[in-house]
């Protein structure tokens, strides 16, 4: 094929090194933006969110008004937020189904950041586990003591944000402050 566009086969050794100095371009700009992203993500301060806990907090109705309040409230600390629901929050919400890019689409962030668990798996030891693995603490009025033996770090002052609303509608979150600008960049 390359002898039909270069006759003369010096001309198509160089053709052939130059589609590979290309590729090799390619791949090496995608390896090092790939490393960029990794570094980016690296210095993410984590805050996990109870999406099933959160989603009661106005009127002990589920609504995801209370979630949305809490993800855009981290978000402004320079938080990442990651929020975590059992399988039945878009039943209790929607009456159907929600998976994780669902309620990504509802909360307006990535896939990575929301978590459906599957039917038949409690949130609790996956969120618990997650806020481990990540540093995180974890936006919830839950006080986890059936898992406390297993996560003694529920225990700890601090691991455990909470929040809700008051009697004037105003709503709140203890325990959380701004990131610093060298952390969250």
């Amino acid at each position: 094929m390359l002898t039909a566009l270069f006759p003369d086969p010096a001309s198509e050794a160089y053709a052939f090194m130059a589609v590979v100095l290309v590729l090799l371009y390619l791949l090496l700009r995608w390896r090092s933006a790939a490393r960029q992203r990794k570094k980016d993500r690296s210095s993410e301060i984590w805050v996990l969110v109870d999406g099933s806990n959160v989603m009661h907090w106005l009127d002990n109705k589920p609504q995801l008004a209370p979630v949305l309040q809490v993800v855009k409230h981290l978000k402004a600390l320079g938080y990442v937020p990651g929020v975590v629901f059992d399988a039945n929050a878009g039943w209790k919400l929607e009456g159907r189904y929600l998976h994780d890019g669902d309620f990504a689409k509802l909360l307006k962030l990535e896939p990575r950041q929301v978590m459906v668990v599957s039917k038949g798996t409690p949130a609790d030891p996956f969120l618990l586990m997650t806020a481990d693995e990540f540093g995180a603490k974890i936006v919830t009025n839950d006080r986890f003591r059936d898992w406390a033996e297993a996560h003694p770090k529920v225990k700890e002052s601090g691991f455990l944000i909470r929040g809700g609303y008051r009697n004037t509608g105003e709503f709140w979150l203890e325990d959380v402050t701004r990131q610093p600008a060298s952390a969250a960049a």
